[in-house]
């Protein structure tokens, strides 16, 4: 980055919840803080069409399916697209001119990652979750830095920092429990590691 110039940061990954508010959270504190200018990158599919604009930041969007879960043939076809992903992030890359991109996990955050290694941009993987998920183990090894929620998952990844997970500032205007009242705590699970249970 060049003295006295705006610190550029490329976001790229999504698909639930659980990657694009986290992405978000970490959005946020870069302009509150250095003033950053960012871009999203995602999918069409992912949540992050309607909250990264809702939350006023650039998104770009690019082809990329799934490759976990999926049929033999959706796996075929994810992989085909693969390279295109790549190029069009690469691409976007040389536009855009980061200094860094975040890859937060999810279908987008695999082929901006991967582009971003290849054009030697600095990359730092974010990963909430205590088994990376495949986006994250892809590239672990050759990103610059992790952030990790986990002290078990900072092996899967180089330069790794056990730094928590980001929330969104509205978590911390949450108003205090009148005294005597006892704490309440509402735990719910969902998206991709879900179990369903029949009783």
């Amino acid at each position: 980055m060049k003295t006295g110039a705006k610190l550029r940061v490329l976001i790229a990954g999504g698909g639930t919840g659980g990657h694009v508010i986290p992405a978000l959270a970490i959005g946020r504190e870069l302009v509150t803080r250095y003033g950053a200018e960012l871009c999203f990158v995602g999918t069409e599919r992912g949540i992050e069409t309607r909250l990264v604009p809702e939350a006023g930041f650039r998104l770009e969007l690019i082809q990329v399916g799934q490759l976990k879960n999926v049929s033999v043939a959706t796996r075929l076809r994810t992989l085909t697209a693969l390279p295109r992903g790549v190029v069009r992030c690469m691409a976007l890359l040389r536009r855009f001119m980061p200094d860094v991109v975040v890859g937060v996990g999810g279908y987008a955050s695999g082929p901006a990652m991967m582009a971003a290694i290849l054009l030697r941009v600095p990359t730092v993987a974010y990963e909430p979750n205590a088994a990376p998920g495949l986006a994250n183990r892809l590239v672990g090894s050759r990103v610059s830095a992790a952030a990790v929620n986990f002290v078990e998952s900072a092996k899967f990844f180089r330069h790794a920092e056990v730094t928590g997970v980001p929330v969104r500032k509205e978590i911390f205007t949450i108003p205090a429990k009148p005294a005597g009242t006892a704490p309440r705590l509402l735990i719910f699970a969902g998206s991709q590691g879900r179990r369903s249970s029949t009783r």
